[in-house]
Protein backbone atom coordinates (compact mmCIF):
# COMPACT_ATOMS: atom_id res chain seq x y z
CA UNK A 1 0.00 0.00 0.00
CA UNK A 2 2.84 2.35 0.87
CA UNK A 3 4.64 1.43 -2.33
CA UNK A 4 1.53 2.27 -4.35
CA UNK A 5 1.17 5.63 -2.56
CA UNK A 6 4.81 6.48 -3.10
CA UNK A 7 4.54 5.51 -6.76
CA UNK A 8 1.51 7.78 -7.21
CA UNK A 9 3.30 10.67 -5.52
CA UNK A 10 6.38 10.06 -7.67
CA UNK A 11 4.37 10.10 -10.87
CA UNK A 12 2.58 13.29 -9.71
CA UNK A 13 5.89 14.95 -8.95
CA UNK A 14 7.36 13.93 -12.29
CA UNK A 15 4.31 15.15 -14.23
CA UNK A 16 5.25 18.45 -15.89
CA UNK A 17 3.31 21.50 -14.76
CA UNK A 18 1.73 23.27 -17.71
CA UNK A 19 2.62 26.96 -17.73
CA UNK A 20 -0.27 29.39 -17.34
CA UNK A 21 -0.77 31.58 -20.34
CA UNK A 22 -1.80 35.14 -19.66
CA UNK A 23 -3.06 37.42 -22.43
CA UNK A 24 -0.60 39.89 -23.83
CA UNK A 25 -0.62 43.38 -22.43
CA UNK A 26 -3.52 45.34 -23.90
CA UNK A 27 -5.20 42.26 -25.36
CA UNK A 28 -8.90 42.24 -24.43
CA UNK A 29 -10.24 39.29 -22.43
CA UNK A 30 -13.90 40.13 -22.97
CA UNK A 31 -14.45 39.83 -26.70
CA UNK A 32 -18.16 40.75 -26.69
CA UNK A 33 -20.07 43.66 -25.22
CA UNK A 34 -19.47 43.90 -21.48
CA UNK A 35 -23.13 44.26 -20.60
CA UNK A 36 -22.49 43.89 -16.87
CA UNK A 37 -19.93 46.66 -16.78
CA UNK A 38 -21.95 48.89 -19.10
CA UNK A 39 -25.08 48.45 -17.00
CA UNK A 40 -23.18 49.04 -13.77
CA UNK A 41 -21.72 52.33 -14.98
CA UNK A 42 -25.11 53.38 -16.35
CA UNK A 43 -26.81 52.70 -13.01
CA UNK A 44 -24.03 54.52 -11.16
CA UNK A 45 -24.59 57.64 -13.27
CA UNK A 46 -28.37 57.42 -12.93
CA UNK A 47 -28.20 57.01 -9.16
CA UNK A 48 -25.80 59.94 -8.95
CA UNK A 49 -28.32 62.44 -10.29
CA UNK A 50 -31.37 60.66 -8.85
CA UNK A 51 -30.07 61.01 -5.29
CA UNK A 52 -30.47 64.77 -5.69
CA UNK A 53 -33.59 64.66 -7.85
CA UNK A 54 -34.92 67.85 -6.25
CA UNK A 55 -32.09 69.75 -7.95
CA UNK A 56 -31.63 67.66 -11.09
CA UNK A 57 -35.24 66.92 -12.08
CA UNK A 58 -37.80 69.02 -10.24
CA UNK A 59 -35.89 72.29 -10.00
CA UNK A 60 -35.57 72.56 -13.83
CA UNK A 61 -39.33 71.96 -14.06
CA UNK A 62 -40.04 74.88 -11.73
CA UNK A 63 -37.54 77.16 -13.51
CA UNK A 64 -38.94 76.36 -16.95
CA UNK A 65 -42.51 76.86 -15.70
CA UNK A 66 -41.46 80.36 -14.66
CA UNK A 67 -40.26 80.96 -18.25
CA UNK A 68 -43.70 79.90 -19.46
CA UNK A 69 -45.48 82.18 -17.00
CA UNK A 70 -43.30 85.23 -17.75
CA UNK A 71 -43.39 84.93 -21.54
CA UNK A 72 -47.09 84.08 -21.60
CA UNK A 73 -47.91 87.17 -19.57
CA UNK A 74 -45.52 89.39 -21.52
CA UNK A 75 -46.24 88.18 -25.07
CA UNK A 76 -49.45 86.20 -24.89
CA UNK A 77 -51.86 88.96 -23.95
CA UNK A 78 -54.93 89.56 -26.03
CA UNK A 79 -55.35 85.88 -26.92
CA UNK A 80 -52.35 86.00 -29.24
CA UNK A 81 -52.31 83.07 -31.66
CA UNK A 82 -49.16 81.49 -33.13
CA UNK A 83 -49.33 78.62 -35.64
CA UNK A 84 -53.04 78.37 -34.97
CA UNK A 85 -52.81 77.93 -31.17
CA UNK A 86 -52.56 80.26 -28.19
CA UNK A 87 -49.09 81.48 -27.24
CA UNK A 88 -48.78 79.29 -24.12
CA UNK A 89 -49.51 76.13 -26.13
CA UNK A 90 -47.06 77.27 -28.83
CA UNK A 91 -44.16 77.90 -26.45
CA UNK A 92 -44.67 74.91 -24.10
CA UNK A 93 -43.17 72.16 -26.35
CA UNK A 94 -40.08 74.27 -27.06
CA UNK A 95 -39.53 74.84 -23.34
CA UNK A 96 -39.90 71.13 -22.61
CA UNK A 97 -37.33 69.97 -25.15
CA UNK A 98 -35.01 72.89 -24.29
CA UNK A 99 -35.04 71.78 -20.66
CA UNK A 100 -34.39 68.20 -21.73
CA UNK A 101 -31.36 69.16 -23.82
CA UNK A 102 -29.85 71.48 -21.22
CA UNK A 103 -30.10 68.85 -18.48
CA UNK A 104 -28.72 66.16 -20.77
CA UNK A 105 -25.67 68.38 -21.30
CA UNK A 106 -25.38 69.12 -17.58
CA UNK A 107 -25.38 65.42 -16.70
CA UNK A 108 -22.82 64.17 -19.21
CA UNK A 109 -20.51 67.16 -18.76
CA UNK A 110 -20.05 66.53 -15.05
CA UNK A 111 -18.63 63.04 -14.51
CA UNK A 112 -15.28 63.15 -16.33
CA UNK A 113 -14.62 66.70 -15.20
CA UNK A 114 -15.36 65.88 -11.56
CA UNK A 115 -13.17 62.81 -11.86
CA UNK A 116 -10.25 64.85 -13.22
CA UNK A 117 -10.57 67.47 -10.49
CA UNK A 118 -11.08 65.00 -7.62
CA UNK A 119 -8.51 62.51 -8.90
CA UNK A 120 -11.07 59.73 -9.39
CA UNK A 121 -10.92 59.62 -13.19
CA UNK A 122 -9.18 56.26 -12.88
CA UNK A 123 -12.50 54.79 -11.75
CA UNK A 124 -13.79 55.37 -15.29
CA UNK A 125 -10.66 54.30 -17.15
CA UNK A 126 -9.60 51.15 -15.26
CA UNK A 127 -12.73 48.94 -15.55
CA UNK A 128 -12.80 46.53 -18.53
CA UNK A 129 -14.96 48.78 -20.67
CA UNK A 130 -14.27 49.75 -24.24
CA UNK A 131 -14.52 53.38 -25.31
CA UNK A 132 -17.84 52.66 -27.01
CA UNK A 133 -19.26 51.03 -23.87
CA UNK A 134 -18.03 53.90 -21.71
CA UNK A 135 -19.61 56.44 -24.04
CA UNK A 136 -22.87 54.47 -24.29
CA UNK A 137 -23.26 54.31 -20.51
CA UNK A 138 -22.59 58.03 -20.02
CA UNK A 139 -24.87 59.10 -22.87
CA UNK A 140 -27.57 56.67 -21.78
CA UNK A 141 -27.61 58.11 -18.26
CA UNK A 142 -27.79 61.66 -19.63
CA UNK A 143 -30.71 60.74 -21.90
CA UNK A 144 -32.46 59.09 -18.95
CA UNK A 145 -32.20 62.32 -16.99
CA UNK A 146 -33.46 64.26 -20.00
CA UNK A 147 -36.53 62.02 -20.30
CA UNK A 148 -37.29 62.38 -16.58
CA UNK A 149 -36.93 66.15 -16.81
CA UNK A 150 -39.20 66.16 -19.88
CA UNK A 151 -41.90 64.25 -18.00
CA UNK A 152 -41.59 66.57 -15.00
CA UNK A 153 -41.81 69.60 -17.29
CA UNK A 154 -44.91 68.21 -19.00
CA UNK A 155 -46.61 67.79 -15.65
CA UNK A 156 -45.62 71.33 -14.68
CA UNK A 157 -46.86 72.77 -18.00
CA UNK A 158 -50.27 71.18 -17.54
CA UNK A 159 -50.69 73.20 -14.33
CA UNK A 160 -50.72 76.42 -16.38
CA UNK A 161 -54.21 77.24 -17.68
CA UNK A 162 -54.59 77.26 -21.43
CA UNK A 163 -51.74 74.87 -22.24
CA UNK A 164 -52.74 71.94 -24.46
CA UNK A 165 -50.15 69.17 -24.78
CA UNK A 166 -52.13 66.76 -26.95
CA UNK A 167 -49.83 65.19 -29.54
CA UNK A 168 -50.57 65.36 -33.26
CA UNK A 169 -47.56 63.21 -34.25
CA UNK A 170 -46.15 61.15 -31.33
CA UNK A 171 -43.31 59.79 -33.49
CA UNK A 172 -41.88 63.30 -33.87
CA UNK A 173 -42.08 63.94 -30.11
CA UNK A 174 -40.15 60.73 -29.35
CA UNK A 175 -37.64 61.03 -32.19
CA UNK A 176 -36.70 64.68 -31.76
CA UNK A 177 -36.76 64.40 -27.98
CA UNK A 178 -34.26 61.53 -28.05
CA UNK A 179 -31.95 62.83 -30.79
CA UNK A 180 -31.88 66.24 -29.07
CA UNK A 181 -30.96 64.62 -25.75
CA UNK A 182 -28.28 62.44 -27.40
CA UNK A 183 -26.85 65.46 -29.25
CA UNK A 184 -26.40 67.45 -26.04
CA UNK A 185 -25.17 64.40 -24.13
CA UNK A 186 -22.39 63.94 -26.69
CA UNK A 187 -21.55 67.65 -26.56
CA UNK A 188 -21.47 67.46 -22.78
CA UNK A 189 -19.15 64.47 -22.87
CA UNK A 190 -16.86 66.32 -25.27
CA UNK A 191 -16.90 69.39 -23.02
CA UNK A 192 -16.12 67.24 -19.99
CA UNK A 193 -13.09 65.74 -21.74
CA UNK A 194 -11.79 69.15 -22.79
CA UNK A 195 -12.47 71.12 -19.60
CA UNK A 196 -9.90 71.23 -16.82
CA UNK A 197 -11.99 73.10 -14.25
CA UNK A 198 -15.64 73.89 -13.66
CA UNK A 199 -15.18 77.39 -15.05
CA UNK A 200 -14.42 75.92 -18.47
CA UNK A 201 -17.61 73.88 -18.37
CA UNK A 202 -19.63 76.88 -17.22
CA UNK A 203 -18.20 78.91 -20.12
CA UNK A 204 -19.46 76.34 -22.62
CA UNK A 205 -22.88 76.37 -20.96
CA UNK A 206 -23.17 80.16 -20.81
CA UNK A 207 -21.62 81.11 -24.15
CA UNK A 208 -22.61 78.17 -26.37
CA UNK A 209 -25.49 76.07 -25.04
CA UNK A 210 -27.66 78.83 -23.54
CA UNK A 211 -27.48 81.19 -26.58
CA UNK A 212 -28.14 78.38 -29.05
CA UNK A 213 -31.13 77.27 -26.96
CA UNK A 214 -32.69 80.71 -26.58
CA UNK A 215 -32.06 81.74 -30.20
CA UNK A 216 -33.56 78.61 -31.72
CA UNK A 217 -37.18 79.67 -32.18
CA UNK A 218 -38.35 78.57 -28.76
CA UNK A 219 -40.33 81.77 -28.18
CA UNK A 220 -41.00 82.91 -31.74
CA UNK A 221 -41.51 81.85 -35.35
CA UNK A 222 -38.41 82.52 -37.43
CA UNK A 223 -40.53 83.75 -40.35
CA UNK A 224 -40.83 87.00 -38.38
CA UNK A 225 -37.04 87.51 -38.51
CA UNK A 226 -35.04 89.32 -41.17
CA UNK A 227 -33.79 87.00 -43.97
CA UNK A 228 -30.19 87.09 -42.69
CA UNK A 229 -31.27 86.01 -39.22
CA UNK A 230 -33.47 83.29 -40.69
CA UNK A 231 -30.40 81.83 -42.37
CA UNK A 232 -28.50 81.97 -39.08
CA UNK A 233 -31.38 80.25 -37.29
CA UNK A 234 -31.44 77.45 -39.86
CA UNK A 235 -27.74 76.77 -39.23
CA UNK A 236 -28.48 76.25 -35.54
CA UNK A 237 -29.12 72.51 -34.87
CA UNK A 238 -31.20 73.42 -31.81
CA UNK A 239 -33.72 75.01 -34.18
CA UNK A 240 -34.48 71.69 -35.89
CA UNK A 241 -34.83 69.79 -32.61
CA UNK A 242 -37.18 72.36 -31.09
CA UNK A 243 -39.23 72.88 -34.25
CA UNK A 244 -39.50 69.15 -34.89
CA UNK A 245 -40.50 68.48 -31.29
CA UNK A 246 -43.12 71.24 -31.55
CA UNK A 247 -44.42 69.67 -34.79
CA UNK A 248 -45.13 66.51 -32.81
CA UNK A 249 -47.57 68.44 -30.63
CA UNK A 250 -49.06 71.05 -32.96
CA UNK A 251 -48.79 69.42 -36.37
CA UNK A 252 -47.12 72.63 -37.65
CA UNK A 253 -43.63 74.04 -37.37
CA UNK A 254 -41.07 76.36 -38.93
CA UNK A 255 -39.46 73.51 -40.87
CA UNK A 256 -42.65 72.43 -42.63
CA UNK A 257 -46.17 71.21 -42.09
CA UNK A 258 -45.88 67.72 -43.60
CA UNK A 259 -44.39 64.52 -42.24
CA UNK A 260 -41.83 64.39 -45.07
CA UNK A 261 -40.50 67.89 -44.36
CA UNK A 262 -40.00 67.08 -40.71
CA UNK A 263 -38.70 63.57 -41.44
CA UNK A 264 -35.87 65.03 -43.52
CA UNK A 265 -34.86 67.19 -40.55
CA UNK A 266 -35.08 64.18 -38.24
CA UNK A 267 -32.81 62.14 -40.49
CA UNK A 268 -30.41 65.07 -40.80
CA UNK A 269 -30.14 65.48 -37.01
CA UNK A 270 -29.69 61.72 -36.63
CA UNK A 271 -26.75 61.93 -39.05
CA UNK A 272 -25.31 64.83 -37.03
CA UNK A 273 -25.57 62.71 -33.87
CA UNK A 274 -23.83 59.80 -35.60
CA UNK A 275 -20.94 61.98 -36.79
CA UNK A 276 -20.56 63.58 -33.36
CA UNK A 277 -20.60 60.14 -31.73
CA UNK A 278 -17.72 59.02 -33.97
CA UNK A 279 -15.76 62.16 -33.07
CA UNK A 280 -16.29 61.62 -29.33
CA UNK A 281 -15.37 57.94 -29.68
CA UNK A 282 -12.12 58.75 -31.46
CA UNK A 283 -11.19 61.33 -28.82
CA UNK A 284 -11.95 58.87 -26.02
CA UNK A 285 -9.86 56.23 -27.77
CA UNK A 286 -6.93 58.64 -28.09
CA UNK A 287 -7.00 59.36 -24.36
CA UNK A 288 -6.72 63.09 -24.96
CA UNK A 289 -6.76 64.97 -21.63
CA UNK A 290 -7.78 61.78 -19.84
CA UNK A 291 -4.75 59.50 -19.85
CA UNK A 292 -2.01 62.09 -20.13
Amino acid sequence: MDDQTNSTELHSAERPVEPRHFPAKGEPIIHTVNWVGLGTLYMKEVRRFFKVQTQTIWAPAVTTLLFLVIFSLAMGRGDRMVLGVNFATFVAPGLIVMGMMQNSFANSSFSFLAGKIQGTIIDYLMPPLSEAELMAAMVGAAVTRAVMVGLALSIAMLLWPGVDLSMAHPWAVVWFGLIGAVFLALLGLLSSIWAEKFDHNAAVTNFVIAPLSLLSGTFYVIDNLAPAFQVISRINPFFYVISGFRFGFLGESDIGDTNMDVLHSALGMTLVDAVLAVVVYMILRSGWKLKG
